[in-house]
């Protein structure tokens, strides 16, 4: 199991879920149920998101634009073709 930048996945890992055609971010929590073999529809991810109102200091945070534009200078915009080989 991989992410979209090769690196290994793992249960209990904190993650950023993104759409399929891009950098769009759609999801963010903890992976679990995730099984070895598969990086397409594979695993679950617990969502973390706090429910109510939370606080931000913006010196800690990126525009949602900002941190697809950085995928994309580093070609990580795209998932993977089905056929990659594990890392």
């Amino acid at each position: 199991m991989h992410y979209r930048n090769g690196r290994e996945a793992k249960n209990g890992d904190k993650v950023i879920q993104f759409a399929m055609d891009g950098a769009t971010i759609i999801g963010a929590g903890i992976l679990f149920d995730a099984r070895p073999g598969n990086d397409y529809c594979n695993g679950s991810i617990a969502p973390t998101l706090s429910p109510g109102i939370q606080g931000a200091c913006m010196c800690d945070c990126l525009h949602a634009d900002d941190l697809a534009a950085i995928l994309a200078k580093e070609g990580l915009e795209k998932r993977p073709p089905a056929n990659r080989p594990a890392l």
